[in-house]
């Protein structure tokens, strides 16, 4: 049984990922921040924002077997209209508020025996695409972010990253909003459909637990065939 942080477990891929682990009777520690999140089969949840100054995260117990940060944002806009400071802002949430948990959680995973860390990136990073200068930069850095602990952490602390294309998760929500949308998104990938929180989060369990032990530093890429096939 492992002691796994999920920030960002109240919607999405963080909740599916949840699931999974509570019913493989894993002890699941949650946070959520304006979404809320259901105790049922958590061992402890707490409402954090990873933008606060003096982040808390005292639900953790002092050995832990796995960390996943799931908070994002997908804000598309042509880059004439994004101001240097939507960088800025991106960049806090998706790369600085990971850097500020990881610290906060070294500690932590370090009285572990096998502690794993899971980030995620974007199809966005490999594959160009209109309005995604944001979020690709963003996740770029984490990606360097990845391999760059996976070396320091290395051999202590494995660490991996997850690259999805488009999920129907709440994140999504504006570019899901119809099945017209939906069926258009489907039809760019080679598999003919979108992603599926649990598509994401089967491999996030895979990474996190133990049976991955051998794996460190890197990218996977979880994206219906997009980054690498063209039909």
């Amino acid at each position: 049984m492992a002691n796994i942080l999920i920030i960002g477990a109240s919607s999405g891929i963080g909740l599916s990922l949840s699931k999974k682990l509570i019913a493989d009777r894993h002890r699941v520690f949650g946070t959520f921040n304006r979404t809320t999140l259901d105790s049922d089969g958590f061992a402890k949840i707490q409402q954090v924002n990873v933008l606060d100054e003096s982040l808390d995260l005292s639900l953790a117990p002092d050995e832990l077997d796995g960390l996943v940060y799931c908070p994002g944002a997908v804000n598309l806009k042509p880059f004439a209209r994004i101001k240097p400071t939507d960088f800025i802002t991106d960049y806090q949430l998706q790369v600085l508020g990971a850097v500020k948990v990881i610290q906060a959680c070294l500690p932590k995973l370090k009285n572990a025996s096998s502690p794993s860390i899971v980030l995620f990136s974007t199809v966005a990073v490999q594959t160009g695409f209109n309005f995604h200068s944001l979020v690709a930069s963003s996740k770029g850095a984490i990606e360097g972010l990845t391999r760059a602990l996976a070396a320091e952490f290395a051999p202590k602390i494995r660490v991996n990253c997850i690259a999805p294309s488009i999920t129907d998760t709440p994140l999504a929500g504006t570019l899901l909003s119809s099945e017209e949308k939906k069926a258009a998104n489907a039809q760019r990938h080679p598999l003919k459909r979108i992603g599926s929180p649990d598509d994401l989060a089967d491999l996030a369990e895979f990474l996190i637990l133990e049976k991955s032990s051998w794996i460190t530093g890197q990218v996977f890429h979880v994206d219906g065939g997009m980054s690498s096939l063209k039909l």
